[in-house]
């Protein structure tokens, strides 16, 4: 039976707020229903939860759940990268849709950096992620995938996300069983870890699903 990522990746928003606006997203939809900043469009800090990567039983953090990585203000990334440092029993996940703005570099190996691509349009963040980011691990997210995304250059990606859009957006786009595939594809011939997400079931069914995670996650972190 396929499950949940959360089974496996725990939201840790210490930064909620984007200033991207994307049509689909499901975070700022959360922030207004349960009023947790006053604008989602302003990022904010929510310094007190760095007590949170205190914890010394070993997690899969994801640090932008509700933010993105393009946002967030030096000072705020020193402190919280500090205490990453400090607490090398997390694996931290990092994901941006903009890494060209972004100048960055961590030797940390309980660091990931990924984007999100959603279309082939978007597949430049791959090589704009290598270019602007230094880590020792990075991940890419296709979610929530709107097109079929072939000749993806997957050269140093450490792990590959598969999604489809959720939720009850007028004009939502489900997956194509064929855009899922070509990617899933292309991760393989790559020898690259693959996760399809769990709403991916209804469109390609059980039997097909691929659910893989990076050794250092299986044997380290869970």
């Amino acid at each position: 039976m396929s499950q949940c990522i959360k089974s496996f990746i725990q939201n840790l928003n210490i930064v909620i707020g984007c200033t991207i606006g994307c049509s689909y997203c499901y975070a700022r939809n959360n922030c207004r229903r349960f009023h947790i900043t006053d604008d989602f469009s302003v990022p904010e800090y929510m310094s007190r939860k760095l007590r949170l990567l205190d914890n010394p039983r070993p997690h899969n953090f994801l640090l932008t759940g509700m933010s993105d990585f393009s946002d967030w203000h030096p000072e705020w990334t020193d402190e919280i990268f500090d205490r990453i440092a400090r607490n090398p029993q997390h694996a931290c996940l990092f994901l941006t849709k903009h890494p060209e703005r972004i100048n960055f570099h961590t030797d940390l190996d309980n660091v990931w950096m990924g984007v999100t691509v959603t279309c082939e349009a978007e597949k430049r963040r791959i090589a704009d992620l290598r270019r602007h980011i230094g880590a020792r691990h990075y991940h890419v997210t296709f979610e929530p995938l709107f097109g079929d995304i072939p000749d993806l250059d997957l050269e140093g990606i450490d792990w590959v996300v598969i999604g489809t859009e959720t939720g009850r957006r007028k004009g939502k786009i489900e997956a194509n069983p064929q855009w899922i595939a070509h990617i899933a594809n292309q991760a393989k011939a790559c020898g690259i870890p693959l996760f399809m997400k769990e709403e991916l079931v209804p469109i390609i069914g059980e039997e097909k699903m691929i659910q893989e995670l990076p050794q250092s996650f299986i044997h380290q972190r869970l």
